[in-house]
C-alpha cells in the first residue's frame, strides 16, 4: 500500500482522536484515584469531584488549543506580521506561496519572530488555518534555495496535520501536568494535617496508597513519552516532504547544517520546543542516538536528517 499525503494525513488524524482518548483515559484516572483517596469517594463524598474536573479540564483545553492554540503560540513567540519592505521578508512570502502551490494548499499567514537563533516553526489546526514562523536571523543565514528547504518541510507539517496532533497532545500534557501538582500538594497538606485516611487504614489500602504515588509520579512521564515519540517520527517524513515541494534534498541539508553550526539563542521555551525544525534548546541528548536518546529527545539528530537528505540526492 503507497503512502500519500492523504494517508497521513488521516493516520494523523487517527492518531489525534487515539491520544485525546489516552490522555482523557489517563486524567479520568488521576482524578478518580484524587477523589478516592482525599474526598474518600464514594464512602463519604457521593460526587466524584477531582474526577469531574480533570474532564472539564481536558475538554476546555482540548477546545482553546483547537480553535486557539496557534494564536496562543504566535502571542508567546513575539511573532509579527511581515515588513513588506524588507526584500528579505518579501522573499520569505514569495518563497511560502511557491511551497505551498507546490504541496496544493492555501497560503499560510506568515510572522517573522526577531530573534539571534536561527529556526522555523508551523502551527494551526489544518491547511485552511495555519501559520508559519521565521525568526529573522534565520533570513539572514539562508539563501533562497536554503529557505524553499525549509518552508517545504514546515509546509509538509501542515499539509499532514502534524500541527493539529502536536498542538493537542502539548495541551492535554499539560493538564495532566497540573492535575498531578494539585495531587501532591493535596498529599502534603493531608500529610501536615496528620490525617489517617480510611484508604490507608489497612493493608489492602496502603497498597493502593502506594500505587496512587506512584502513578502520580509515572502519568506525567508517560504522557510525555507518547507526545515525544509523535514529535520526533513526523520530523523525517516532512524532509523527505519538503524535498519532493523543491525537488532539491541538498537545500534543506544545507540549511540544517547552517541551523546545527549556529549559536544557541533565545527562543521559546521547552514547552514550544517541539514545534521548531531543529530543537532550539540545542539539548546534547538531542544529538544522541540509541534507545535513551529517543525516548527523550523533541528531535531526531539533525546530522541523521543531513545524511539522509544527501541520500536522496545521490
Amino acid at each position: 500500500m503507497s503512502v500519500t499525503f492523504y494517508s497521513i494525513a488521516e493516520a494523523n488524524s487517527r492518531k489525534t482522536f487515539f491520544l485525546i482518548f489516552f490522555f482523557f483515559i489517563l486524567l479520568g484516572l488521576i482524578g478518580f484515584l484524587v477523589d478516592y483517596f482525599y474526598l474518600h469517594f464514594p464512602r463519604k463524598f457521593s460526587f466524584p469531584l477531582f474526577t469531574s474536573i480533570a474532564i472539564f479540564i481536558a475538554t476546555i483545553q482540548s477546545i482553546v488549543s483547537y480553535y486557539q492554540g496557534d494564536n496562543i503560540i504566535l502571542r508567546s513567540l513575539g511573532a509579527r506580521g511581515l515588513n513588506l519592505e524588507s526584500i528579505k521578508e518579501m522573499t520569505l512570502l514569495n518563497v511560502v506561496e511557491e511551497m505551498s502551490i507546490a504541496a496544493g494548499i492555501p497560503r499560510p499567514r506568515v510572522y517573522v519572530i526577531d530573534s539571534d537563533a536561527p529556526n522555523a516553526c508551523a502551527v494551526g489546526r489544518d491547511p485552511q488555518h495555519a501559520s508559519i514562523c521565521v525568526t529573522s536571523s534565520l533570513l539572514d543565514l539562508l539563501n533562497r534555495e536554503e529557505l524553499q528547504g525549509v518552508i517545504g518541510h514546515e509546509i509538509a507539517h501542515i499539509k499532514n496535520r502534524d500541527i493539529l496532533t502536536m498542538t493537542i497532545t502539548a495541551a492535554l500534557l499539560g493538564a495532566i501536568i497540573i492535575l498531578c501538582e494539585i495531587g501532591w500538594r493535596l498529599q502534603y497538606m493531608r500529610g501536615y494535617e496528620g490525617e489517617e485516611g480510611e484508604g490507608v487504614g489497612n493493608r489492602a489500602g496502603c497498597l493502593f496508597f502506594i500505587l496512587f504515588l506512584f502513578f502520580l509520579i509515572v502519568a506525567p512521564i508517560i504522557a510525555k513519552l507518547v507526545f515525544l515519540a509523535v514529535s520526533r517520527s513526523r520530523e523525517y517524513i516532512a524532509d523527505a516532504h519538503s524535498a519532493m515541494f523543491t525537488r532539491n534534498p541538498l537545500g534543506l541539508a544545507s540549511a540544517l547544517e547552517k541551523i546545527a553550526k549556529a549559536p544557541a539563542g533565545k527562543l521559546g521555551s521547552a514547552a514550544t520546543a517541539h514545534l521548531f525544525i531543529a530543537d532550539p534548546l540545542k539539548r546534547a541528548i538531542g544529538e544522541s542516538e540509541g534507545f535513551w536518546a529517543d525516548l527523550w529527545s523533541t528531535h531526531p539528530p539533525i546530522q541523521k536528517r543531513i545524511e539522509l537528505l544527501k541520500q536522496m540526492a545521490v
